[in-house]
């Protein structure tokens, strides 16, 4: 069973009540579009029924799954534009859950509320696909900031697919080829390449790529970004191809085909 939430203190708020959480702040600066669904998975009953009082409060339409087979089958019927989810989940494990999900839902967008803590399983999460993770016990104040990023964000792209080079990218497939060959990546890679796609010719930044993947800010002691590039590059570039993944020293990565 996951840990209670713990109230916000300090400057974001002195009352445990969702009511209280819901009207903090100036609501002029809070604009949930009515309809905006959001499916909480959470075997914490008491948390779940917090977390959709709290939520409906600020006009979104909230449902709750207590385990991962429910959600699992909500997922498949109904849709939703966010997806908040824990990972200690019976019948269905959430990160098995969000691997299925991906694969037929790959521009949902979900965030992981969990009380690991663990690094390995955080990365482990965004490698599978969540766009964001958030640890228990947490602010409610910042779950809501989280939320509302995530949806000015919007779904992944319509537009299937693009192209630079011989190397092609299918969005709604989730699919990457270059010439003949097929290049398996995880979501985590995807969502590079993506990046690095929608800017092809441009040179992005760490600093970019830390917020637009990773949803966090840069830290310049934190080489993920160099890292996961490198994991790219090995895929994208390899002997005998052209490269079309390069590095701009003290910058960023660039895609280009010149």
């Amino acid at each position: 069973m996951t840990a209670q939430p713990v109230p916000p203190k300090g400057p974001v708020g002195d009352a445990g009540s969702a009511s209280a959480f819901a009207t903090a702040g100036n609501r002029a600066c809070d604009p949930a579009k009515s309809g905006e669904k959001i499916l909480i998975v959470e075997d914490d009953v008491s948390l779940g029924k917090f977390l959709s009082r709290a939520l409906k409060l600020k006009l979104f339409s909230v449902e709750v799954a207590l385990d991962g087979e429910v959600a699992w089958e909500t997922l498949q019927n109904s849709n939703y534009d966010l997806v908040i989810l824990d990972l200690n989940l019976p019948r269905i494990d959430g990160m098995e859950l969000l691997k299925r999900l991906r694969q037929i839902q790959p521009g949902l967008r979900v965030l992981v509320l969990t009380a690991r803590n663990r690094t390995e399983d955080l990365v482990l999460a965004l490698d599978q696909g969540a766009d964001d993770c958030l640890i228990k016990p947490f602010s409610f104040l910042e779950l809501l900031a989280r939320i509302r990023g995530l949806l000015r964000r919007g779904p992944s792209p319509a537009t299937s697919s693009s192209k630079v080079g011989d190397l092609r990218i299918d969005r709604e497939q989730r699919r990457v080829v270059r010439g003949e060959r097929i290049i398996d990546l995880t979501p985590r890679e995807f969502a590079i390449l993506e990046c690095l796609m929608d800017n092809a010719g441009k040179i992005v930044s760490r600093m970019t790529l830390m917020r637009d993947v990773w949803n966090i800010p840069l830290d310049p002691t934190n080489n993920i970004v160099d890292v996961y590039m490198k994991y790219l590059r090995d895929k994208i570039d390899i002997e005998g191809e052209v490269k079309l993944l390069r590095t701009v020293r003290g910058v960023g990565y660039t895609l280009r085909n010149d």
